[in-house]
């Protein structure tokens, strides 16, 4: 049986897509005879980094513990998945005592700093995060326009390890009817601005414009919005399959994220994208077939409604928890 040490600095309570692969991992990997331990904030005295990044949490004295879970249990990998205190912590440890550790690149937290704070701290984050990085014996990103531009800033041991969806959970049920006026464009995910949300409710659309989700940015939008789109919130289970499968296009303005999990979701359902031709949407649709990728957006969701749904739902099929999980395994060190 494989040991594994997993350190988290993001709360599970949150609705992300990194909460969620890493959840989906632990539970295939528990399946293959894997014991997984996880270092988490809810083991320390910890607070939120709100208003600024709310399921982020500070550890505090995290010392003890972290060096007990490596120096005297000795797990076969050690896995560190953010770069906050218990993420330092670890690396620390390690480094110090000459062990083996890998990495998970998931947010570009110096360009997230730049948009919700400052720009004074976007280079001193960037060289942070290649600093902490640079020991890792693997980072794992899940797309190859994030390997490439990793790589090009100086990252080494880059290695792929792709995101999945649930394609038995997500999937639209049979005879559902919408109840907002057709056509209904969606934005499912975090409200803040570096999703960049407001670009999509300012898109001149017909129909309706609905809005999934809840983050820092949501009171703002609704005051500014709230006469031209629907909020509904954040949704879980089959209430957000339900919605999302009433929907006739899913809009991703962001241009920041690695991935945009919520892109395969959609497609699960059998729902055509709209985005940006930018990292995480580039890597996954293919434009034309499956989605459309422009700067204007309004026109790329417009030509989203004469796609294929069937051919949307083919796409997401080759998004695997399962080969995500086998993948992230192999590149244990």
């Amino acid at each position: 049986m494989k040991k594994i040490l997993i350190i988290n600095d993001n709360s599970f309570s949150q609705v992300s897509g990194v909460i969620t692969s890493l959840q989906k991992t632990i539970e295939i990997l528990e399946k293959k005879d894997c014991k997984i331990e996880i270092i988490h904030h809810g083991l320390f005295f910890s607070f939120s980094l709100a208003p600024y990044f709310p399921e982020v949490y500070f550890s505090l004295f995290p010392g003890r513990k972290m060096k007990k879970a490596i120096l005297k249990e000795k797990p076969d990998h050690i896995h560190i998945v953010t770069e906050g205190s218990l993420g330092l912590k670890a690396r620390m440890i390690c480094v110090k005592n000459k062990i083996k550790f890998t990495t998970s690149y998931h947010t570009h937290y110096d360009l997230y700093l730049k948009e919700r704070v400052s720009k004074f701290f976007f280079k001193i984050t960037k060289s942070y995060l290649r600093w902490f990085h640079g020991r890792s014996e693997a980072v794992m990103v899940s797309t190859l326009s994030l390997k490439k531009e990793l790589e090009e800033k100086g990252y080494k041991n880059i290695v792929i390890c792709p995101l999945g969806v649930d394609i038995n959970f997500f999937k639209k049920p049979e005879g559902i009817l919408s109840i907002y006026p057709k056509p209904i464009f969606t934005y499912l995910g975090r409200l803040a601005k570096e999703k960049n949300v407001g670009e999509f409710l300012k898109c001149d659309l017909p129909g309706t414009k609905l809005v999934i989700g809840d983050g820092p940015q949501r009171k703002q939008l609704e005051q500014v919005y709230g006469n031209k789109a629907i909020f509904v919130g954040t949704k879980t289970g089959q209430e957000l399959v339900n919605l999302l499968s009433q929907s006739d296009v899913l809009v991703f303005p962001s241009r920041t994220d690695t991935f945009g999990l919520t892109i395969v979701e959609a497609l699960a359902c059998g729902i055509p994208v709209a985005a940006h031709n930018v990292m995480g949407p580039k890597d996954i649709l293919s434009h034309g077939v499956d989605g459309f990728l422009d700067e204007d957006l309004a026109k790329a969701a417009i030509e989203c409604l004469k796609l294929d749904k069937r051919v949307c739902r083919e796409k997401a099929l080759l998004f695997s928890w399962e080969n995500s999980a086998e993948t992230f395994l192999k590149n244990l060190k």
